[in-house]
């Protein structure tokens, strides 16, 4: 919509100071080309100028100079920023002497024709702008005054016409100084803004005194820029009582169960479902909730057959394992190679294979970075190659979300992890020599309800009440420490018998010690350690009989 208001001599007086930067200055550019386009442009309607300033002013083109808006857009893409000081007092003085003088095309004081500058700077003045500016308006200029995220708004208050609320215009960016537009053509034209679609709100539309304003619909509030709606956030109050998780909606706050919870009647309150009370399951040995739905289970020694509900007699055991070495800046370099050679003795004694032992690395400082996953290699040796070329990374201990990555990224079937339902253990080992410095309880929890077997490796200064955190129960069969880097293979042996209880000799059999055959076995095994023992006691007691007779002969 065109101003049809009667005529009206219009100069912009433009800041292209140093401090506004070229892409400001182009946003600048649309704007006063987007203004003159809503002008009524003619030698007997409106007629425009512009100057810029920065430590001098330069006229871009004088009110008489053009009548056609073509023209002015052309001058308008040509200017080139002045990109010096910011002389603001300088530029209202030239536009009040010169810019609004006859002589430039300004129509005669007796011609009653309206004299309008409007002033954008984004800065505070470096000269005196008070007397100047109250002399301009003394002479019948009406002062706009548009400030730019540093512009100083004493100034701005200082420059410009009253009511100064309705002079004053401050925005945050030059990307939002459209809004000023909006606000000027409702002044000049008195443009119905929500009639025309003009707006940009969001949601409604406010006629004001020929302009307008923004609203929201209800539970919405307007945003920072005064367009935009948010959905208010009725949970940051923390009067919900949810149990579990708030939600919030227009029309007010609503609680929200984790999955595998029911939310009770209360609207509150959540609590576990329990899906195998509500199936028939057919698990042969247990039931199990998880989540949204169930899985069968069984007990220790035997893994579950591919119906997902019955439970084999005896079967080798096979593992997915990722190790979480702790590669801060504590553990220093000729450390980090001892622990690399520390990784590669326990990868010596496992069986690894795509359908046997699988081998993980995860390394974590301030950050946490995989450095091969479960799928990458097949045999030992490609597992030890990889550990070698590891890289330290430094920086903090960040623990916490090392366990976090652990439990999200590194057993997930696209890291190589194979199906629950195959019934892998997974098993992972965390290696640390200091405290952490973030919260691990909840992640360290989660691991184990994820049914990973944790284990907690600790030298030097590493934190025993974290170490537990950590490890599986019972802790004294998941948790190992070494006072020193130097000394830490004598913890291999118990990680040996607990990870791998055959020592490495490739798949192992996993029997249930309450069989008969394997009591068996094992009261066997248990007669021929006790000979053994016997015959080496035997040996012991001649040695010492025959030193004996030696420390005698000497006397």
């Amino acid at each position: 919509s065109k101003c049809r208001t009667g005529p009206l001599d219009l100069v912009f007086v433009i800041d292209s100071s140093r401090s506004v930067r070229p892409f400001e200055f182009e946003t600048m550019r649309r704007f006063l080309v987007n203004i003159i386009r809503g002008l009524d442009i003619g030698p007997n309607a409106t007629r425009v100028g512009v100057i810029q300033y920065s430590s001098q002013v330069q006229s871009v083109f004088p009110l008489g100079a053009f009548s056609r808006r073509e023209d002015m857009e052309r001058a308008i893409h040509a200017i080139v920023p002045l990109a010096q000081g910011t002389m603001t007092g300088l530029a209202i003085q030239y536009a009040m002497n010169v810019a609004f003088s006859v002589a430039e095309g300004a129509r005669p004081s007796q011609a009653r024709v309206p004299r309008v500058a409007v002033i954008v700077t984004d800065g505070r003045p470096q000269d005196r702008v008070t007397e100047v500016a109250a002399q301009a308006r003394n002479r019948g200029i009406e002062i706009y005054a548009v400030g730019v995220q540093r512009a100083d708004v004493g100034s701005l208050r200082a420059m410009a016409s009253p009511p100064l609320d309705e002079h004053v215009f401050l925005v945050e960016s030059f990307d939002l100084i459209q809004q000023f537009g909006f606000h000027f053509q409702g002044r000049l034209c008195a443009i119905d803004h929500c009639a025309e679609g003009i707006h940009g709100c969001e949601h409604l539309c406010i006629r004001s005194d020929g302009s307008y304003t923004c609203g929201c619909r209800k539970g919405y509030a307007l945003h920072r820029d005064k367009r935009r709606c948010t959905v208010i956030d009725h949970c940051r109050f923390g009067n919900h009582s949810c149990q579990h998780e708030c939600v919030s909606f227009p029309e007010g706050p609503r609680c929200r169960c984790r999955q595998g919870f029911d939310l009770q009647q209360d609207g509150r309150s959540c609590q576990a479902r329990d899906y195998c009370n509500g199936v028939d399951h057919g698990c042969e040995f247990q039931c199990l909730s998880s989540g949204s739905s169930y899985r069968c289970i069984c007990p220790e020694g035997r893994q579950l057959q591919a119906d997902g509900k019955s439970c084999d007699r005896c079967r080798t055991g096979h593992v997915d394992l990722v190790l979480v070495i702790d590669g801060s800046k504590s553990v220093r370099p000729q450390n980090f190679e001892l622990v690399k050679r520390f990784v590669n003795q326990i990868v010596d004694f496992l069986d690894v294979s795509p359908e046997g032992t699988r081998v993980g690395l995860v390394q974590y400082s301030s950050r946490v970075r995989t450095e091969f996953p479960l799928g990458r290699y097949g045999t030992a040796d490609e597992v030890k190659q990889a550990v070698l070329a590891v890289e330290y990374m430094e920086k903090g201990t960040m623990t916490g979300l090392a366990l976090r990555h652990l439990v999200e990224h590194s057993f997930s079937e696209a890291q190589g992890a194979r199906p629950r339902a195959q019934n892998v253990p997974r098993v992972g080992l965390v290696f640390t020599d200091g405290r952490s410095q973030d919260d691990i309880s909840v992640w360290a929890a989660r691991a184990k309800e994820e049914g990973i077997i944790m284990y907690a490796v600790g030298v030097g200064k590493a934190v025993e009440e974290e170490l537990r955190e950590i490890a599986s129960d019972p802790p004294e069969q998941h948790v190992s420490y070494s006072p020193d880097f130097s000394t830490m293979t004598h913890m291999l042996e118990n990680l040996k018998v607990n990870i791998c209880p055959e020592e490495g000799k490739g798949a192992t059999e996993l029997r249930s010690p309450c069989d008969c055959d394997s009591l068996v076995e094992f009261q066997g095994s248990a007669l021929t350690a006790l000979g053994n023992l016997e015959q080496k006691l035997v040996q012991l007691t001649a040695r010492l009989e025959d030193l004996e007779n030696q420390l005698a002969n000497q006397k």
